[in-house]
């Protein structure tokens, strides 16, 4: 059974050069699971759910795109500003938060400029006694 992602859920894209931590913000009365805010597939704006990844190395980022150029042709990474426009999928079938799917940690969300974003660790710890 996939995890419920959380508050603070490491999660990476493939054109990023860092981890980030997502960021969830409660839409009305938050919901928790393991003592975290859960998430939900909704939770995927840029700079307020999704934050950048370090540097960004795809060459379909116009800025990316553009340095690159101006080097010659060699590669070189920009900093990154995600920019994401559709929901995580797939999300949980079963779970809910607020009317909205629970992200759980097989889903991932899309870039424009064409990086994948997956959740690399949900959030939540697992205390044993």
């Amino acid at each position: 059974m996939p995890e419920l992602v959380v508050n603070g859920a490491q999660v990476v894209c493939t054109f990023g050069t860092s981890p980030s931590a997502l960021t969830v913000v409660p839409a009305g009365a938050p919901i928790q699971a393991g003592g975290q805010v859960a998430a939900r597939i909704t939770d995927m704006i840029p700079m307020m759910n999704i934050m950048p990844f370090g540097m960004c190395t795809t060459p379909s980022n116009p800025q990316v795109a553009a340095a690159t150029s101006a080097a010659s042709g060699v590669l070189t990474p920009q900093p990154c500003i995600p920019v994401t426009t559709s929901p995580w999928t797939p999300g949980s079938t079963k779970v809910t938060v607020g009317g909205v799917p629970a992200l759980t940690s097989p889903s991932t969300c899309m870039c424009t400029w064409g990086g994948s974003i997956s959740v690399v660790q949900a959030g939540q710890v697992k205390v044993t006694g």
